[in-house]
Parts: C-alpha cells; sequence; structure tokens
C-alpha cells in the first residue's frame, strides 16, 4: 500500500428547496418522482458536502451564490432553470432552457466592449452561426462579429487549429475589450476558452455549449486547453466564462452516439455523489434516449448544480474537483492509445468508469449490486462496458504515465467506495489491483 494525500466524498446532494420567491416553477410531475424545480431569483441546489482531504474531515460547507443581474421578463419567459456558479467576483449564471439562442438580451447583458469574436465548428455554423450572430447584434448597432469556422473533431484540438483562433482574432483588430464566443461542443469550448484565456492574456469569454457533453460537463467549471499527441488536455488554463447559455433545443439536431456520449457525463454525477439522480436516471434512461425534453432539461439542471457545487468548492482542483474525473484516467488512455476522434469522449469514458468499477471492486471498497448496476445502466445508454480491442497493458500504462492526476510519480485515482454516490481519489490503493484491471480488460501485449 502507497500513501498519499486522497479526498472523499460521502454524502450525496439532496433535492434543492423549493423557492417561492422569483420566477416560476417547473415541476417534472411525469417521472418516478415530482420534484419541483426553482427558476432564479435564488441559488439552486446549494447543499454542503463532507470531504475528507489527507485524511482529515473538514466541516460542512454551504456555498452561497454571488449576485447577478436579473432577466429581462423576456428572457425569464425563456429560462427553465438558472444555476450559479459561485467564485466570487467571477461568478456566473449557467442559463437552462429552450429557444434561449432567440433571446438577445442573454447574451448582450454578458459581452465585454464593442468587438465579438464567435468561435465554431464546420458542423455547427450552418445550424446556428446566423441566429447567435443576430442574437449578439438584434436592436444594437454598436457591437461588430466575426467569426472562425475549425474543423469538426476531437482530432482537431491541438495547437495548429488553435492558432487559427488566433490568427482571426489578430486579423479581425480584437483588443482586450473584446468578446470571444464558444459556439459549439466540448472541443470548441475547450479550446476557446483557452484561447480567451491567453490572448492579450486574457479576454472576456461566453460559452454556448450544443452537445449534451458540453452542456452537462465541459462548459461548467473554466477548464480550458489543447491535447498533446501523448496525452489529453494537458496543455490548458482555467478560465471562466461570464456565463453558460444552454439552448436545449440545440441537441434536437445532436445524433444520437453524441447523446449516448453525453450520457456518460450525466451517469458518473450519480455514482460519485449523488445516488438519488442516478436512482432517477434508471428509472428514466429510456426517456434520455428518446430525447424526452423535459428528462433532458432535469438531467442537465442536475448535472450542472453538482458540477457547479463541485467547482465553487474547488476551483482548480486540489482535491475534490478530481473526483469529477471518475473513469477518465482510463479513458483518456483508451482516447490517446485508439486515436483521438476515433471513440467519443463519453464512449472512452463510459469503459473508463468500469475499469474503475471494476478495480473498486477488487479492492473491496463497494458491493456486487454496484458493479450490476453500473453494467445495466451503460448498456442501457447504448455506451460501451469495455476498452478497444487494440488496447493493451502496455498502452495503458504509457498513457496513465503522464496523466494529469499523477504527482510525485505516484498516480491517484478516482475510485468509488461506501455506499452508492460515494467515492475517493487516492494514490492509497493496493497497486495489484490495478494491474488486474489492466489485464482484466486488454490484452497483455
Amino acid at each position: 500500500m502507497a500513501g498519499s494525500s486522497s479526498s472523499s466524498i460521502q454524502s450525496p446532494l439532496r433535492s434543492p428547496p423549493r423557492i417561492s420567491r422569483g420566477l416560476r416553477t417547473l415541476s417534472f410531475s411525469s417521472f418516478s418522482r415530482t420534484r419541483a424545480i426553482s427558476v432564479r431569483s435564488a441559488p439552486v441546489g446549494r447543499i454542503g458536502i463532507c470531504c475528507a482531504l489527507s485524511d482529515q474531515i473538514l466541516p460542512r460547507i454551504a456555498s452561497s451564490s454571488a449576485p447577478v443581474m436579473e432577466p429581462t421578463r423576456e428572457a425569464a419567459s425563456r429560462v427553465s432553470t438558472v444555476v450559479d456558479v459561485n467564485l466570487g467576483d467571477r461568478s456566473y449564471p449557467i442559463y437552462i432552457g429552450p429557444g434561449l439562442l432567440d433571446v438577445p438580451d442573454l447574451l448582450q447583458r454578458h459581452v465585454v466592449g464593442k468587438r465579438v469574436l464567435v468561435v465554431t465548428n464546420t458542423t455547427i455554423a450552418p445550424l446556428y452561426l446566423e441566429r447567435v450572430v443576430e442574437a449578439l447584434t438584434h436592436g444594437n448597432s454598436n457591437v461588430s462579429v466575426e467569426s472562425v469556422i475549425l474543423p469538426d473533431g476531437e482530432k482537431y484540438k491541438n495547437m495548429e487549429t488553435l492558432m487559427k483562433v488566433f490568427d482571426k482574432a489578430i486579423e479581425s483588430r480584437m483588443d482586450r475589450r473584446c468578446t470571444f464566443v464558444a459556439l459549439g461542443g466540448g472541443v470548441i469550448g475547450d479550446m476557446c476558452g483557452f484561447a480567451a484565456a491567453t490572448y492579450v492574456r486574457g479576454v472576456n469569454f461566453i460559452q454556448i455549449p450544443t452537445t449534451l457533453m458540453a452542456q452537462v460537463d465541459s462548459s461548467v467549471g473554466g477548464k480550458t486547453g489543447i491535447n498533446h499527441p501523448l496525452a489529453k488536455n494537458m496543455i490548458g488554463a482555467f478560465y471562466q466564462p461570464q456565463c453558460v447559455l444552454v439552448d436545449t433545443d440545440t441537441l434536437n439536431t445532436l445524433p444520437d452516439r453524441e447523446l449516448a456520449s453525453g450520457i456518460a457525463e450525466v451517469i458518473k454525477y450519480g455514482l460519485i455523489r449523488d445516488a438519488e439522480f442516478f436512482e432517477w436516471q434508471e428509472k428514466n434512461m429510456e426517456a434520455l434516449l428518446a430525447r424526452d425534453s423535459s428528462a433532458l432539461a432535469y438531467a442537465i439542471k442536475r448535472s450542472c448544480e453538482n458540477k457547479a457545487e463541485v467547482v465553487s468548492l474547488d476551483e482548480k482542483e486540489s482535491g475534490l474537483r478530481a473526483t469529477l474525473n471518475l473513469g477518465h484516467t482510463f479513458g483518456h488512455a483508451i482516447e490517446a492509445g485508439f486515436g483521438y476522434g476515433q471513440w467519443l469522449h463519453g464512449e472512452a469514458v463510459a469503459a473508463g468508469m468500469v475499469m474503475a468499477v471494476d478495480m473498486s471492486h477488487r479492492l473491496g471498497w463497494i458491493d456486487d449490486t454496484i458493479v450490476e448496476r453500473v453494467h445495466n445502466i451503460l448498456r442501457r445508454a447504448k455506451l460501451p462496458i469495455s476498452p478497444p480491442e487494440m488496447m493493451t497493458v502496455e498502452l495503458f500504462k504509457t498513457a496513465i504515465a503522464v496523466d494529469k492526476k499523477v504527482a510525485d510519480g505516484l498516480l491517484r485515482l478516482i475510485l468509488l467506495k461506501g455506499p452508492l454516490g460515494g467515492c475517493v481519489f487516492t494514490g492509497n490503493y493496493d497497486r495489484k489491483a490495478l494491474d488486474e484491471t489492466l489485464l482484466a480488460f486488454s490484452k497483455s501485449r
């Protein structure tokens, strides 16, 4: 047993309180459990959690929300939910609802300066670029908008493609008071955010995620960056947006495979910290796959609440935030070893979560029922439960060696422990269990 610092999270979030003040309230009564969702004017889901760092129990912390300007009545009528990410003077709202691309107020109120650069890709530009430009400029002739359209795909999340954003910004004379807008999935959000963090040492930045993966995970929390041929997301910065605008209607054009990929991250939140949410997913997975609008809106909201709280407590991943990476160490190894873009990120994470669950079980930290439930829900979500056949133990170990969670040569992992909804981030585990898991899920050579 090798010793290292660890953090654990054992207390899932409870249902957010019903708040009578503010705008209207939506109730998703068609599902297994009626749940009221407050829409604005007070923070949603600010529930304290109990965590341990370096084996020391910390007090329960209830984060509060910094004040954010209220939307106009027109905007409020479209916004189903607002989740606040509480980071002091860098706090920002996540707007969730249908048709939000057609509400100019929501975007314009977060634009700084008169120049805007929209970063998007060849798939999203024909669908939504014109609407976003219209939303940015409607009734506001002082704002001018430029755009840069990048190739679509994880394999283009690199320095060469990033330079195209800087080229366009410099050619268009974007200055320190400009605003970058990320319009697309996780790749676009990560690259646009990294460009915003580094262009003239930091400019205003807005996220408009158009995939479920980006809406529930990558657009929230300020992680930005690009891939290196040897490792995923090794080059980047923590840089928070001014707002995240989630128009749930954009999921109508999302391919089924991309939808399933995003569901992998939704499942993750239930496993690591929100058992009640996981149980809801088990009862409503078919509704999610069928694109039931209420089911998707609830899944996005609950996922954002979970991530917003973690980010509020640990913005730069000193411990607690790392638990959001369940399955990612193995998943990133699959992406790097198999080739970026061969599997979608959520597909690789799904297989990675199965491996993390397997290792947790080998360590005796979880029982058989959790293993079975994880396998069942991933199968129902049409996600893989094993790596691609070409993955070898050596490929896994090569990629793991350069994982971001390696500290002083020690690989720290996110593993499940205890009842559903509990996990640990630790380097204190039996290395034999890791070797056995790698051998069980890949070829020896």
